[in-house]
C-alpha cells in the first residue's frame, strides 16, 4: 500500500478539552454534547460527521466523473449518533445525500458506488451502522 499523506491532530483533555491539528487549521474546544452544551465547542461525533460528509461527497463526485455521469451538484449531510447498548458506546451514521439533476435510480447508483470507494465508508463497514437517504432535485 502506498501512503498518500498523513494528517495529525492531538487531543488534550478528552471530551472536555481541545483538539488541534498539526497544521493549526483545526483548533477546536471540545465539550460534552447535550441541551446545555457550549455553542463555542464541538465534540468528536460532530468532527467525525464533518470528515465523513466531506469525504463521501468527494467520493460521489469522483465516481460520477469516472462514469461520465453529469449532475447538477451534490450535498452530503452526515448525522453521527453516539449510542449505548448493554455494554458499550457505539456510533451510527445516517447519511442524507442530495444529488441534483439526476433521477433517483441514477443518484442511488452513484451513492452505492461511492460507498464502495470512500475511505470513511471502508473504515466503518462492518463496524458501525451506516444508512443512506438519497434525494434528487
Amino acid at each position: 500500500m502506498k501512503k498518500l499523506f498523513t494528517s495529525t491532530a492531538t487531543a488534550v483533555g478528552g471530551r472536555e478539552g481541545r483538539v488541534r491539528s498539526e497544521s493549526g487549521v483545526v483548533d477546536v474546544a471540545l465539550a460534552m454534547p447535550g441541551p446545555n452544551a457550549s455553542k463555542e465547542a464541538s465534540n468528536p461525533e460532530e468532527l467525525f460527521a464533518a470528515g465523513y460528509a466531506a469525504c463521501f461527497d468527494s467520493a460521489l463526485n469522483m465516481v460520477a466523473m469516472m462514469s461520465n455521469v453529469k449532475h447538477g451538484g451534490s450535498e452530503v449531510t452526515a448525522h453521527v449518533s453516539l449510542n449505548k447498548d448493554e455494554r458499550n458506546y457505539v456510533l451510527s451514521v445516517e447519511m442524507d445525500v442530495l444529488v441534483k439533476g439526476l433521477d433517483e435510480a441514477s443518484a442511488r447508483s452513484l451513492v452505492n458506488e461511492a460507498h464502495q470507494v470512500c475511505p470513511y465508508s471502508n473504515a466503518t463497514r462492518g463496524n458501525i451502522d451506516v444508512n443512506f437517504s438519497v434525494r434528487t432535485a
